[in-house]
């Protein structure tokens, strides 16, 4: 008997899952999309930048690598957008 799987209590916490997921998900892009979130962006990415030109790092490259990041973030992005 100790090794039988739970599966009434496994399904309900599944269920209780299902319901606070979307939820999670529609108040993270929110976060993600307003104003504020637009202007912490600007700036992280503004440092990160300037981060890698103060490090030695070309400006040419640094570009490319700040690039990269902000697409990182963009399909982060669209990613929960098709989890919707």
């Amino acid at each position: 008997m100790a090794n039988e799987i739970p599966t009434k209590e496994i399904g309900e916490l599944l269920d209780e899952v299902s319901t606070k997921i979307p939820k999670l998900l529609t108040s993270l892009m929110d976060t993600l999309y307003s104003a504020e979130a637009g202007k912490k962006m600007g700036e992280s990415v503004g440092g990160f930048y300037n981060e890698l030109v103060n490090a030695g790092i070309p400006k040419e490259e640094a570009v490319k690598m700040a690039r990269d990041y902000i697409l990182s973030m963009k399909d982060l992005t669209q990613s929960f957008n098709q989890s919707k």
